[in-house]
């Protein structure tokens, strides 16, 4: 903390070891759609916090490897807890989480600090990350923090002539208009979705060629398919 003020330095040193970032900040200025911090006044900023691509994945796994019930019902949640919640702590800053209520509005939130938009598997898409990156968790503060914004550059998948995700979905579930949630979970429930999907992850996915060097490893998509309630 410097001057009673949160470090954005000291946030990003404190997740540099669990290999998670600060992926952007959101200054509300007093606005009206402003969380509000467990102490009940409005939060001033919204720090995001998440990973590029694998990034997290060795220390998610050493930690999992450590417990006894490897982790638990919601391993990759409580992880995240376990890391972030000391921070907010520390920097007197509330913890939000996606997989907790008050449900925060983390999509919205990442759209205002990194400019992204929906790809058409409805994940944010980032112009050099791809589809392959996630936000773990936020913090919110009285005080402004302060941090650069880097641009987000144009929308890749505007510039996305051939389209692969539309045509590689098994299920066809990827469309121009929308994607089809029934479509996609019928299909992972199939013998044929057991063994392509469940297995190397969704193919939709993996066929966009936006941040392909951060696809993630088969562990980690196996994790993510294995943990979707069908």
């Amino acid at each position: 903390m410097t001057d009673g003020r949160p470090d954005i330095e000291t946030v990003r040193a404190a997740l540099a070891p669990h290999g998670l970032f600060l992926r952007g900040v959101v200054a509300f200025d007093g606005a009206a759609d402003a969380p509000r911090l467990a102490c009940g006044r409005p939060a001033a900023s919204v720090a995001l916090i998440g990973n590029i691509g694998g990034s997290m994945w060795p220390a998610f796994r050493q930690w999992r490897r450590g417990r006894a019930d490897d982790g638990g019902e919601n391993p990759l949640d409580d992880w995240s807890k376990t890391v972030i919640r000391p921070l907010a702590a520390r920097l007197d800053a509330t913890a939000w989480f996606p997989s907790d209520p008050p449900w925060q509005p983390f999509q919205r939130w990442a759209m205002r600090a990194e400019g992204l938009r929906p790809s058409p598997l409805g994940i944010l898409i980032h112009p050099v990350y791809g589809l392959w990156h996630g936000y773990r968790g936020a913090l919110g503060f009285e005080d402004r923090l302060e941090a650069a914004s880097e641009p987000a550059g144009p929308h890749p998948c505007e510039a996305c002539v051939e389209k692969p995700c539309l045509s590689t979905c098994p299920a066809g579930a990827v469309r121009a208009g929308g994607f089809d949630v029934a479509a996609c979970r019928d299909h992972l429930r199939g013998v044929r979705g057991q063994a392509d999907c469940m297995i190397a992850g969704c193919l939709a996915r993996a066929a966009c060629p936006v941040g392909a060097d951060y696809r993630y490893g088969g562990d980690q998509l196996r994790f993510h398919m294995a943990a979707l309630s069908l």
